[in-house]
């Protein structure tokens, strides 16, 4: 299992039952305080939903809009031209990775010490930093493995900066002089180092561009609250108009650049009209959907219609599935998982099978070692004879070009949103800024710890705080057990009375 994989616990928002998924809203024009979306689709029990979320109640029918999102349709408004004093800024969201062995503990406790990635009740917020440092020392060994298979660290911050620079090229050669950063999630660069590097540079307009196709409250949703409380208390960041592209799963040059890989990589088997495409993408708790409305399943499923289309325009007709794979902990995940879909197509007599990580643009241990080890090894043991890997985007010409068009679409948006294109496919989570997404997607946001590259034990200010915390919680722990059970050296040194 990935360090750089584990997803976040479901946010608390809006319950939003599961048969919803695909009436997310689409934004039409927002203001701070109003917001009126429009459904994709009708739906005979949304008026139903309506009552019990204030959020379903302003949402209204569309008819079917077109499959694909290109360069040319979303251009509805014409491209705001960059005034004098304008800098344009492009920041791209990503989880991060430990680059070396060392950073793997660190790295888990940033991870951990998440409120969304370990939901603690109120009464017990205070144990949530010896929590995390507990479980990173515990699974610290193990992710060390898996990284020292990959060479001793993630390459994710070295493909990432390269995209940054490959990206910042083609907005330059459009005639967009922007500068690009990163802002990783739990590692450095941290975000936090991003945005002082975006205020240090005066940047003026600011595009906000997560590196996950599909939108999901557990990776971009995660990066967008991080950056709303960073936005909250800086007075520069405030007045900075901005927006943010949720997911592009569904443009043109995305889509294009996947089918391209995927039809490289059916050549090199000996019968590339037999082999069956595995579409992989990284799992979320099935709560996410069911419980909290997150759009991820249902971008998915159709990034892979829209991919599957694509092929079929090239006469490539293969047989596919998508399974979710890096799943963790006891709580139900969604389905079919991938490691149980191997299996079942080995025993249904598929011989040759193609992996295809559709959630991934970067190399990183989840491709590396998941797939290219975990996953091979157990297509060669459930009986598949011939595999393949597509391998990530990275800094694949096609794709970065459509990132560049789609932050140049996006600019007209920036600091003030104009009407959606009604004629073109639109994503289906809407363009807009941290503040409306969040309140759309995550209505209940807790305070965020500071991320830490080096766990420091001893006898500092913060460790007595928490040592003393933890130190009582075991105090109680073992009280309770004595009460209960009658047993203990409380009761064997006469403290508690023995009983008959």
């Amino acid at each position: 299992m990935a360090a750089e994989s584990i997803a976040m616990l479901p946010y608390t928002i809006s319950s939003i039952p599961s048969d919803h998924h695909r009436l997310l809203p689409r934004v039409l024009s927002v203001s701070s305080s109003h917001c009126v979306a429009l459904s994709r689709n009708c739906s005979s029990s949304s008026s139903a939903a309506a009552q019990s979320s204030p959020l379903l109640s302003l949402r209204k029918c569309l008819p079917p809009l077109k499959a694909l999102v290109t360069a040319d349709t979303t251009r509805t408004a014409n491209t705001t031209p960059l005034g004098v004093d304008d800098r344009v800024g492009v920041l791209l969201l990503n989880l991060g990775g430990p680059e070396t062995l060392d950073d793997v503990q660190p790295f888990l406790f940033n991870l951990f010490a998440d409120p969304d990635i370990i939901r603690l009740p109120r009464l017990f917020r205070f144990l949530q930093k010896p929590l995390a440092q507990f479980i990173s020392v515990l699974r610290a060994p193990k992710s060390k493995e898996g990284y020292a298979a990959i060479g001793g660290g993630s390459p994710l911050r070295e493909i990432t900066d390269k995209q940054a620079e490959e990206l910042r090229k083609s907005l330059w050669e459009k005639d967009v002089p922007a500068k690009v950063y990163v802002g990783m999630r739990y590692w450095h660069p941290f975000t936090e180092e991003a945005i002082e590097q975006i205020k240090r540079d005066g940047i003026t307009k600011l595009v906000v561009l997560p590196l996950y196709p599909q939108f999901s409250i557990s990776t971009s949703g995660s990066s967008l609250r991080l950056l709303e409380s960073i936005f909250r208390e800086d007075e520069y960041l405030v007045n900075m108009q901005h927006t943010v592209i949720p997911s592009w799963y569904q443009r043109e040059g995305y889509i294009t650049a996947m089918a391209n890989l995927i039809e490289k990589e059916l050549k090199r088997f000996d019968f590339p009209d037999k082999v069956m495409l595995f579409f992989s993408a990284h799992g979320v708790p099935l709560a996410y959907v069911e419980e909290a409305g997150d759009p991820y399943k249902a971008e998915m499923e159709e990034c892979v219609d829209l991919i599957m289309e694509e092929l079929e325009k090239r006469n490539l007709t293969n047989a596919y599935t998508l399974a979710y794979q890096s799943r963790v902990g006891p709580v139900e995940w969604l389905r079919p998982y991938t490691d149980d879909t191997i299996i079942e197509l080995g025993q249904k007599g598929v011989k040759r099978l193609l992996a295809v990580p559709i959630s991934f643009v970067s190399e990183h241990i989840e491709t590396l070692e998941e797939i290219d080890v975990e996953y091979k090894e157990l297509a060669v043991k459930s009986g598949i004879e011939s595999w393949g890997r597509v391998p990530a985007l990275g800094c694949e010409p096609t794709f970065i070009s459509d990132l560049a068009d789609a932050v140049i679409e996006s600019l007209p948006y920036v600091g003030a949103m104009a009407v959606s294109n009604l004629e073109a496919r639109q994503s289906l989570v809407p363009l807009g800024s941290v503040e409306e997404l969040l309140a759309a997607y995550d209505s209940q946001r807790r305070e965020l710890p500071p991320p830490v590259t080096v766990w420091e034990w001893g006898w500092t200010k913060s460790a007595e705080t928490w040592n003393g915390r933890a130190a009582m919680l075991a105090v109680v722990v073992l009280l309770v057990l004595e009460v209960t059970t009658g047993e203990g050296f409380l009761h064997q040194w006469g403290i508690l009375p023995l009983h008959p």
